[in-house]
């Protein structure tokens, strides 16, 4: 599913640094100054997000939630692509089995062919994605 949207945070000052109000997901994070509570913010959507996803839920849409924020907080959004999220946190390596001829395995062999790159390679060209090679 590729989804993209931009949520509401409020960023509240706390002794340490920042806490982050994700009111569409009912979530919260925190991060040492602005910049990383905005990243710690996009990571709990993300996360959130492909988390509902798989659960074959939707998805909540931005501003679903009512907006409370006090007078010194900081409201802003956080935009997101949940499908490059996905991909970014989720590109770990799955073994799969398959078979080649005799005749072409030695032939590979011989010329040192990594077999899981080639793979790689040909699916994401078949996928029309980009590669992601670990």
């Amino acid at each position: 599913m590729a989804k993209k949207g931009a949520y509401p945070i409020i960023l509240k000052r706390t002794a340490d640094g920042y806490y982050v109000e994700i009111p569409d997901f009912d979530s919260g994070t925190q991060g040492r100054d602005i910049p990383e509570a905005m990243e710690m913010a996009r990571d709990a959507i993300g996360l959130l997000g492909i988390d509902l996803e798989d659960e074959k839920k939707e998805l909540p849409e931005p501003y679903s939630r009512k907006i409370v924020a006090g007078e010194d907080d900081i409201v802003t959004l956080v935009d997101i692509d949940f499908s490059e999220y996905r991909k970014k946190v989720d590109s770990r390596a799955v073994k799969k089995n398959c078979t080649i001829p005799y005749w072409m395995s030695v032939e590979a062999d011989k010329i040192g062919i990594n077999y899981s790159r080639v793979l790689q390679e040909a699916i994401a060209n078949i996928l029309g994605k980009p590669q992601i090679i670990s």
